[in-house]
């Protein structure tokens, strides 16, 4: 396999995952960083003895691609500058603030002619993973990614820090259009969204329903599909997955008898049967990061595009117009509030 130089920028707690990550790997050299961070850089060069660049130029220029992991605030410039120099790019989510700056990023990547993959590593979650060559067609999903508070990453709401997870994999799951969103949150401990429920309704029918917390007493990352004879629940806590079938009594492509139980429905009887698909254990950010290696090798579409991850933030950006809409009109009906602050990003 061709090796080739990747730059990380960002050395923060994301960021040493990622580096740790890039040197578990056969495909990737990874040529140093860069941090402004006097505190971040000195606990990488002590306990990696890797080259710290003095600049983002001095970087660009001794590398293949960039690894970006840096507040979502500073994706934009940094990833826009990576292109320009034609470099490869693959950026943490959310890919850009503000859904104007990811149109801006697809028009370069466009233009330049690079790779740009967004981090939307659940698709690479061993529960998720353990679906490939399923036939689904989900017509409601249920999910709730429950985590407990920490001050690091509320620079952004909880929507487009964790639930923004949720949106990537129900899009990819059901390709129709959003017709409709619908959504609550609420700022309990930061000045952005701390708790949110959304509703999101697709043009073929399908309908979803996430709700994230980030101030939750318990971790839970759990996401439900139903579709025509299928009921499937996937844990990207434990990583593994459930799925439970049903075949009519006379059906022909039925499953070994001992796989199946009888069950008693409203239409008369049918056979139920339960599976828990094998997810072999992987490290899922060291998984996309080869993918992402793969895909410039192969000049290929990386697994999670830009495109991918332009269309969870345009979502996450709706639900987010959806809450402050809902609370503007809750404040502007009770007079002793009629301008409030917005809460998000």
């Amino acid at each position: 396999m061709q090796l080739r130089k990747i730059g990380l920028l960002g050395a923060g707690h994301l960021g040493k995952i990622h580096l740790k990550c890039i040197l578990a790997t056969d495909c990737w050299q990874l040529e140093g960083f860069y941090d402004p961070d006097e505190k971040n850089a000195q606990q990488v060069i002590s306990q990696y003895q890797l080259q710290r660049f003095d600049s983002y130029e001095a970087l660009l220029a001794a590398v293949d691609a960039v690894d970006i992991v840096t507040p979502t605030v500073s994706h934009f410039a940094l990833a826009a500058q990576a292109i320009q120099a034609g470099k490869h790019v693959f950026i943490e989510k959310p890919v850009t603030e503000t859904v104007e700056e990811g149109r801006q990023l697809l028009l370069l990547a466009a233009q330049y002619g690079v790779k740009v993959q967004v981090g939307h590593v659940e698709r690479f979650n061993p529960a998720f993973s353990s679906l490939k060559g399923m036939e689904l067609r989900p017509m409601f999903i249920e999910s709730h990614r429950l985590a407990a508070f920490q001050p690091r990453g509320t620079d952004v709401s909880v929507i487009l820090d964790l639930m923004i997870h949720d949106l990537d994999l129900i899009l990819h799951l059901n390709q129709s259009p959003v017709a409709d969103v619908s959504a609550s949150g609420v700022a309990v401990l930061s000045h952005t969204v701390d708790i949110a429920n959304a509703r999101v309704e697709f043009e073929n029918g399908c309908v979803a329903n996430l709700t994230a917390s980030r101030i939750s007493l318990k971790q839970m990352r759990k996401m439900r599909l139903f579709q025509q004879d299928h009921y499937i629940s996937l844990d990207f806590f434990d990583k593994n997955a459930q799925i439970v079938r049903l075949y009519d009594q006379d059906a022909t492509n039925l499953p070994p008898q001992d796989e199946l139980m009888e069950f008693e429905t409203a239409t008369g009887k049918k056979w139920l049967q339960m599976q828990m698909p094998e997810s072999a254990p992987v490290n899922a950010i060291q998984m996309e990061l080869e993918t992402f290696h793969q895909s410039i090798v192969d000049d290929t579409v990386p697994i999670v595009s830009l495109q991918d991850g332009f269309n969870a933030l345009q979502l996450a950006h709706r639900i987010l117009e959806d809450i402050d809409a809902r609370r503007n009109k809750i404040f502007t009906e009770t007079p002793a509030h009629k301008n409030p602050p917005p809460v998000h990003p």
